[in-house]
């Protein structure tokens, strides 16, 4: 969510200046594409053509990324260098960069997919775009949506489409693409699911669960009803089944390829742990802590075991960002991982995995959405985080052996009563999801707290928790009429950061 550049421009420009620069920057140059990149120049008078298959790959680089923002959002790291404004709650702005990169590259490749009848990247391309409106959505509340990365028929300033119009039509799209994917047509640049269409339909389904429980505080979105419509995809619809199925990105020692933090100089330096998120591990005696965070300066000069839970401390987000670098002076506080910016592959990143829809049904079937234990899907939640762990991180067997899991779902902080009030039941459905994302699925934890109030975040005094960004002063300066209108109708014309969007009301 850093400053965005002017968006409103690159819309009215056509994908053949964008192609042309991707290829320039080279970001399609992958092994076989040498040959195709004479067909990309052959008439430059023409409009650009490109095989949907690069496109493919250089928006799944985009999308399936690591942002680190949300983790000082979310109490998970702070900073001892600098006020972050994440840590502190004080965003503005949003970016809508999006549109120019991710958003119109997508729309070219289903463009271009058309014209060889392959409905596969059309689908993907449905997936896609909900993904990046959702978000986008999220951030802010209404935006350019139906008008929206349509600068070649000349809409250069789209109109915005309110949040709960946006959320609808994302959940149309993604019906679209469950009907479209097939087993037919060939899918090539798939660095996700290695052309796999039924993996694609499994998170497709997957990902409109889990846009109807981020409107868990909405009854009905355009003609959705939302529980209605959890039921009938999660009774009807393929599903992510386990953690090879995960919505996720393996990164590759490769140059464009390497884990989005390797060789980050400010991870190396002056990131480290919050103590709310660390204490969440230490009183559950959960061994993924050994995973996200680093042994204390003091605890490693002891000679303390890795596996010691008292060799690690964080310190606390809502103090002065001095108070905390007085922490490293004692030795007693705990960075993050190091493998998270010296390996340059790492875990995958995910946009949705198996255990967040796990924790996703739990939740569904806490609120009797759908039939079923939701103890059982809470416990294949956390199950499938652990094995997530265990499979991706180098040597697990230095943090986890040892370690039973059957065991830890049967401790008193992490066993799950269905006899519990639902707000207790939602409490440790959402504690539990929370501690599965660092750095994962970008800003979900942040957003389950503006919905759930759950887990309870520590806040400075007279410090409230923001609702949204605040829209980019691109758009004041090339869409401003259009803008104005929509906060007008949203939030009375005042562009706030604690003013509550449509969902969240």
């Amino acid at each position: 969510m850093k400053n965005n550049i002017n968006t409103n421009r690159f819309k009215g420009q056509t994908a053949k200046w964008l192609i042309k620069s991707v290829v320039a920057a080279g970001l399609l140059t992958l092994a076989s594409c040498e040959s195709n990149l004479d067909k990309i120049n052959e008439n430059p008078n023409d409009q650009a053509s490109i095989d949907p298959k690069y496109l493919l790959t250089y928006v799944s680089r985009a999308t399936f990324k690591v942002d680190g923002d949300n983790m000082y959002a979310s109490r998970m790291m702070i900073g001892t260098d600098g006020e972050n404004k994440y840590q502190y709650l004080k965003w503005n702005e949003a970016s809508f960069e999006v549109y120019s990169k991710a958003l119109l590259n997508t729309v070219k490749m289903m463009q271009e997919a058309d014209k060889i009848k392959n409905k596969n990247y059309i689908a993907i391309g449905k997936f896609l775009r909900a993904y990046h409106f959702f978000n986008t959505s999220l951030q802010v509340g209404s935006i350019p949506y139906t008008e929206a990365v349509k600068g070649e028929l000349g809409i250069t300033q789209p109109k915005y489409d309110s949040q709960d119009v946006v959320m609808a039509g994302i959940l149309s799209e993604l019906k679209e693409a469950n009907d479209l994917i097939n087993t037919n047509d060939k899918i090539e640049g798939d660095i996700v699911f290695n052309g796999d269409a039924s993996k694609w339909k499994k998170l497709i389904n997957s990902f409109r669960l889990k846009i109807l429980i981020t409107l868990s505080k909405k009854t009905t979105v355009g003609s959705y009803n939302i529980a209605t419509e959890f039921t009938s995809i999660a009774g009807s619809q393929p599903l992510m089944t386990s953690i090879s199925d995960n919505g996720e990105l393996k990164f590759a020692d490769a140059a464009d390829s390497r884990y989005s933090m390797f060789n980050n100089s400010g991870y190396g330096s002056s990131l480290y742990m919050a103590d709310y998120f660390i204490n969440l591990f230490k009183a559950r005696q959960d061994p993924r802590l050994f995973t996200f965070a680093s042994q204390t300066t003091g605890a490693k000069e002891a000679g303390k075991a890795i596996t010691d839970f008292t060799g690690y401390n964080g310190g606390d987000p809502i103090s002065t960002y001095s108070e905390n670098a007085k922490l490293i002076t004692a030795k007693n506080i705990s960075k993050v991982n190091d493998r998270f910016y010296k390996d340059p592959t790492n875990e995958p990143s995910s946009v949705l995995s198996y255990s967040e829809l796990e924790f996703i049904l739990a939740e569904a079937t806490a609120r009797g959405w759908i039939s079923g234990s939701a103890k059982t899907h809470y416990d294949n939640a956390i199950k499938a985080s652990f094995s997530f762990y265990q499979t991706y991180v180098k040597n697990p067997g230095q943090y986890f052996t040892g370690f039973d899991v059957n065991q830890y779902l049967a401790t008193p902080l992490v066993v799950y009563n269905t006899s519990a009030p639902l707000q207790e039941q939602v409490e440790k459905i959402i504690t539990q999801k929370y501690m599965i994302m660092f750095h994962q699925s970008q800003w979900t934890s942040y957003y389950d707290y503006l919905r759930t109030g759950y887990p309870n975040y520590p806040l400075q005094p007279s410090v409230s928790a923001p609702f949204r960004f605040r829209y980019p002063q691109s758009e004041y300066n090339y869409n401003s009429a259009n803008l104005k209108a929509a906060l007008t109708t949203q939030y009375g014309g005042d562009d706030n950061i604690n003013s509550k969007p449509w969902w969240l009301q």
